[in-house]
């Protein structure tokens, strides 16, 4: 059997900063995901998304961020399992072994960098909202100009739908954000610059029906809030933004500690579990900060204690980024 000295599971970007950094010292890495692509959430769900809070970039576009990660990687001959689910983790002495749906892998130690979880869209709940999925509904946006010079419903009223709605503003022919409440969810600023924008805001209402014409959406009913007041809306798209549910339920069956329905960890990312470490959202300890700013800090912390519990002579303060790169680099 193959044994590699660390095993990183979930493939977004601070799993791809945390393999990066695993190969800068020099370990033998593997990537486990149960997507098809790496980059996950960020490629799955946000790719024409601006980010606005990566030191360095004063905005970036997910897409973009998650080629910037995988081109590093590119830097480092790791092995990459995609679209393959681990079901489980168990520690037999000083191996742990990984099953997946596809095979079982074998690793001195593990980094869960899982987000939170595999999700799925919370979807609108009508009658007839599956028969115009793909037809004029839509839960995930992977192209904006898709909607140039259209009439674009939101349903929302959190942060990701005012960005859309911002983001659709100068493509898009209308723009309608609806919210069944008066405010919105979103940060100050965004929400200013909503307010100040040419989106017409809808609240608060929810959505009481849709009706189309040969399998298209054509057009929603709204229903103000504790009213009998409707409006009538001709639309192209309906984009619904609700939310997420993540699916974590492998994690109770690992053994280990929980808070605050994440992974507890030390102060070197270190689990209940010898050798298994967390980072990134998955991972819960006092003061934590869900960024992805945050995880990029978490990722070199976890990888070097790994490589520190795998082998105790191993520094868990390497040194700067130079230095190791360099001395990778040349002994490649």
């Amino acid at each position: 059997m193959e044994i590699y000295d660390i095993t990183i599971i979930g493939a977004g970007p601070v799993g791809m900063f945390a393999a990066f950094y695993a190969g800068m010292r020099q370990a033998k890495t593997k990537i486990i995901d149960s997507l098809p692509q790496l980059g996950g959430q960020l490629s799955t769900l946000y790719p024409e998304k601006y980010i606005y809070d990566i030191p360095g970039y004063p905005a970036i576009k997910a897409s973009e961020l998650v080629g910037n990660l995988e081109k590093q990687l590119t830097t480092f001959n790791h092995t990459f399992q995609l679209n393959e689910e681990v079901l489980s983790i168990t520690k037999d002495e000083d191996i742990i072994e990984i099953t997946t749906t596809k095979g079982i892998h074998y690793s001195k130690a593990v980094i869960l960098t899982l987000g939170n979880g595999s999700f799925q869209p919370r979807k609108l709940n009508l009658p007839d909202a599956a028969t115009y999925e793909n037809h004029g509904i839509d839960y995930f946006v992977n192209d904006l100009m898709k909607y140039a010079g259209k009439k674009v419903a939101i349903a929302g009223g959190g942060d990701s739908a005012i960005d859309w709605a911002l983001m659709l503003e100068p493509i898009a022919s209308e723009v309608y954000l609806i919210h069944r409440r008066s405010e919105f969810r979103g940060h100050e600023h965004s929400v200013n610059l909503l307010k100040s924008s040419s989106v017409n805001l809808l609240t608060p209402y929810l959505i009481e029906s849709l009706s189309g014409e040969n399998g298209e959406l054509t057009d929603i009913r709204l229903q103000m809030v504790k009213s009998d007041e409707t409006i009538d809306l001709m639309v192209d798209s309906l984009i619904v933004n609700y939310g997420f549910t993540s699916n974590l339920e492998h994690l109770a069956t690992w053994g280990l500690e929980s808070s605050r329905n994440a992974i507890a960890v030390n102060s070197d990312m270190s689990t209940s579990v010898p050798g298994i470490y967390a980072a990134g959202d998955i991972c819960s300890y006092d003061g934590k900060v869900k960024l992805i700013a945050t995880g990029f800090g978490e990722a070199p912390t976890a990888v070097n204690n790994a490589l520190h519990f795998i082998n105790p002579k191993e520094r868990a303060q390497p040194g700067h980024s130079t230095s190791l790169y360099d001395n990778t680099m040349r002994r490649k």
